[in-house]
């Protein structure tokens, strides 16, 4: 889908990385062509999808999404797999399980406009609401990963895992993001630091998803692989620097 409210390039691709959603995804993409449309932005949305079996990408195209299949499964495989086809000035992707309010994207959009190459938002310095995450993650697992990331890299970031987030189009492509799963939230963090670019936070409201199924998330595993891609990157033996 794409709002076309001049005859200029498009400025914004909206982007939803996504894996058997249908439950959530449409009321996702709602509120990103309401955003559009109310606010005047010429924009697009475009949906990763990582494989869904369930009718997440009809869901999709039927409310006018641009839809595009990665070749494997995996939510970094998702975002590169949009990425690489959106057409904007701006990316701005959230989560398509609901619990990111899409309507607040214009805080992304306004520091983009601003300089910064890279947005994120940071649920800890938002509101986090009962049920939205874990014990576990809230009080240990993303803070202590956060907390490495910011010592090893010197990063300002204190939400390294936030899944809504903004980026220029020549961040993307200057950053050469390889991550294939839910380490590709880490991985940006850390190619902006090394890169020297610009980036900042932005408080975020963090609700339970809408979804009946259980999360991809898998903690353990996944929080080894975020800590791994960050060891290996400071020591520059691993996804490049």
């Amino acid at each position: 889908m794409t709002v076309y409210l001049s005859s200029d390039a498009i400025e914004l691709s909206i982007l939803f990385p996504c894996l058997n959603e249908e439950e959530t995804i449409g009321g996702c993409i709602q509120q990103a062509r309401d955003y559009l449309v109310e606010y005047g932005i010429n924009g697009e949305i475009v949906v990763g999808d990582s494989g869904s079996s369930d009718r997440s990408r009809k869901v999709a195209e039927d409310l006018g999404a641009r839809v595009f299949v990665a070749s494997d499964r995996g939510y970094g495989m998702a975002l590169l797999t949009a990425m690489g086809h959106a057409r904007g000035k701006f990316f701005v992707m959230a989560d398509s399980d609901g619990s990111y309010d899409v309507g607040a994207i214009g805080d992304f959009l306004e520091k983009l406009r601003q300089g910064y190459d890279l947005v994120v938002g940071n649920r800890f310095a938002g509101r986090i609401y009962p049920r939205a995450m874990p014990w576990m993650h809230r009080y240990v697992g993303n803070p202590f990963l956060s907390s490495i990331g910011r010592i090893l890299f010197r990063t300002p970031v204190r939400d390294f895992h936030c899944g809504i987030r903004g980026l220029s189009k020549e961040a993307f492509e200057r950053f050469d993001l390889r991550s294939t799963g839910m380490e590709f939230a880490s991985e940006m963090v850390v190619k902006a630091a090394l890169q020297g670019a610009r980036v900042t936070e932005i408080p975020t409201i963090l609700r339970p998803s809408g979804r009946s199924r259980p999360s991809h998330l898998r903690p353990l595993r996944d929080g080894c692989r975020h800590l791994l891609l960050m060891l290996t990157i400071s020591l520059g033996v691993g996804h490049g620097k």
